[in-house]
Order: structure tokens, then sequence, then C-alpha cells
């Protein structure tokens, strides 16, 4: 199973998103779907099913120690030509140091790109920097950040929510 492990959202945040990008539909690229929206936190990869429990056992103990965080949205960025993103404020030192918990949790084979919190908003072969400038300004109210979410990811992509801890620390 290919497997990562997000924050997402609530349903107001990606519906004022929502709101904010349709007028910037008509650019060229491949714009991603919000109910797939989230904040990665680890890429696992695959993940063979016989390292499922230690997994999830080793996720439920990160949630326990963890106390919920403040999130908001925050203007946009570009990883080089091909990604459109949201940034990601608030308690984002805190968010960093749970993502670390959770690439500890899941061991080997956890991605090792350093941990940069944003929500992928479009994929594609464009000049993104109109798309960038245009959305200095995206902003969202905070929200409480209060589970993580085990995810299994399928060609499309879909996503599909395995499990959530509510982070109770």
């Amino acid at each position: 199973m290919r497997l990562f492990v997000a924050v997402v959202p609530p349903p107001v945040v990606v519906a004022d998103l929502e709101r904010a990008l349709a007028r910037h539909r008509d650019a060229a690229v491949r714009w991603t779907g919000s109910a797939q929206w989230h904040v990665t936190l680890c890429f696992l990869g695959e993940v063979a099913a016989d390292s499922l429990d230690p997994l999830v056992a080793g996720l439920g103990a990160v949630a326990e120690r963890t106390a919920p965080l403040r999130l908001a949205l925050r203007g946009a960025g570009r990883f080089g030509d091909r990604v459109l993103w949201a940034g990601v404020a608030g308690e984002t030192a805190r968010l960093a140091v749970l993502a670390g918990a959770v690439r500890e949790a899941a061991g080997a084979g956890a991605d090792e790109h350093p941990f940069r919190p944003h929500l992928t908003l479009a994929y594609g072969r464009a000049d993104l920097d109109p798309l960038v400038e245009a959305l200095q300004a995206l902003g969202s109210d905070a929200w409480q950040a209060d589970e993580i979410v085990l995810f299994q990811s399928s060609p499309g992509p879909v996503y599909t929510p395995l499990r959530a801890w509510p982070l109770s620390g």
C-alpha cells in the first residue's frame, strides 16, 4: 500500500479556499480537487501489509503526546515549474516537530525530504509565477488541526483515509 500521513483543513477553510481560487481556474494547470486537499506530514511510500500494525501503533502514540495545533493558509509558492501550493502559517514549528515524530514512527522507508508545510493546489508544466503572484494575498482564518490521518494513495490520484487519531497531548 502507498501511504502518507497528513493534517486536513476543516470544511470551512476548504470552502473559503475554493472561492478564492475560482477566478484562477482558467489557468493552464491541473488543479487538485478540494476533497483531496491536505498538508502532508510524511510520505511513507509503499508499506507492506505486515508493517501496518506497528505503524498504526506508532502513529497512535505520536497523536497521544501531541496537542492540537493552530494553523492557517497564507500566500502561495511553487516547487519548480510543476507544483503550485498554498503556504501554511501558524504553529509551523510545532507542525514540523509533529512531522518529525510521524517520520520517526514510520521508521525505514519514510520520505527523507526536508519538511516544507504546504497544501498542493495545482500541477503543470507552465510559468507558475503569475499564479503565485496573484495568490500572494491568499489566506484563511486560523483553524485547529486536531487529528492526523493515515491515507492510502491510489492512481488518479485518489486519497483514501484509512485511520485517524485525535491529537490529545
